[in-house]
């Protein structure tokens, strides 16, 4: 990855992980080995944290609004507060990736079917390559689909997904920031 890269994680927050979950352990490995690997190339680190309404499963200031102690962020690391699926809708996302003149983005995260997926697809339309990694995105089981399979979805769905200037490529965390 060039210096032009810059590593976004989406609402790992404590309410957003399960800690009797076997995939949410280790897309939280994987986002640790990210972040290693962020930091050694001073890649900027950006995350994104929903603030929920009050009632909300994520509402400010409570305990499971806070970001997940295992990714903590380290002083200097920009948080970029959300209301929306859309990290950049109403934030200052795009100015702080105009700061560090990201033009390219590596995503991980949840919830895979709303905030990421939104994210990653709106990234294109501002000319933003995406890599999402495959095996640090999380969710949850719904009726219709179990996490796993909603994860298997939306990687072979957003792998190659393209707008006119970007594309999104979707890799796992081995291949990701080396």
């Amino acid at each position: 990855m060039d210096k032009d890269t810059a590593l976004i994680i989406i609402d790992i927050q404590v309410g957003m992980i399960d800690a009797d979950s076997a995939h949410h352990t280790e897309a939280l490995n994987n986002m640790q080995t990210l972040l290693n690997r962020a930091r050694a190339a001073a890649i900027p680190v950006i995350y994104v944290q929903h603030d929920g309404p009050e009632g909300h499963g994520l509402e400010v200031g409570s305990a499971r609004w806070h970001i997940h102690p295992a990714i903590a962020p380290l002083p200097g690391e920009v948080i970029i507060n959300k209301r929306a699926s859309d990290s950049f809708y109403d934030t200052n996302l795009q100015q702080t990736l105009k700061d560090y003149s990201a033009r390219r983005l590596v995503v991980a995260g949840g919830q895979t079917q709303y905030c990421v997926d939104t994210t990653v697809r709106r990234a294109t339309t501002f000319g933003y390559n995406v890599t999402l990694v495959s095996d640090a995105h999380v969710t949850f089981d719904t009726e219709l689909l179990n996490e796993a399979q909603i994860v298997a979805f939306y990687n072979h769905t957003l792998d190659g997904f393209a707008s006119d200037d970007a594309e999104i490529i979707v890799r796992p965390t081995s291949t990701v920031l080396n």
